[in-house]
């Protein structure tokens, strides 16, 4: 189980951190900064991380979501795709939703809390990671 669970966490981080990385580079809405950014949080907000680490941090939030979405497709007594298509958006949404707090908590440049665009892109990444979630999931 925590195999899988690791790989759907990098898999599913891996996809929504080059999407947003590609997004902000060809339109310069800063979604990867926002992924990325941890300078609101106590004592590791303070240094400047190398781009692997902050990539770590990324990754270590994205193989909880993966161990999560597994144990709970494997606890389950439903056992069809269209609840792991559920349970799939529905992480994703729910970590789609730390747009607002992570906008609003960032020192640094990031998109306005009320900006279409960013909420959009950000939207669309957490769509492609539930997807990618549910795509590499494997029952066994």
């Amino acid at each position: 189980m925590y195999r899988n669970g690791l790989w759907v966490g990098t898999t599913a981080g891996l996809a929504i951190g080059i999407f947003l990385w590609i997004v902000e580079k060809a339109t310069g809405i800063k979604v990867y900064t926002l992924l990325m950014n941890v300078d609101f949080i106590p004592w590791i907000g303070k240094i400047a991380w190398p781009f692997y680490v902050e990539w770590l941090f990324h990754l270590i939030i994205s193989w909880g979501i993966g161990m999560i979405f597994v144990y709970l497709l494997r606890n389950s007594m439903i056992d069809s795709h269209s609840h792991q298509w559920s349970l799939a958006l529905t992480l994703a949404t729910l970590a789609g939703l730390t747009y607002f707090p992570l906008t609003a908590l960032a020192i640094k440049e990031t998109p306005a809390i009320d900006s279409i665009s960013a909420i959009f892109f950000w939207s669309a990444g957490h769509g492609l990671y539930a997807v990618v979630m549910k795509l590499t999931y494997r029952d066994s």
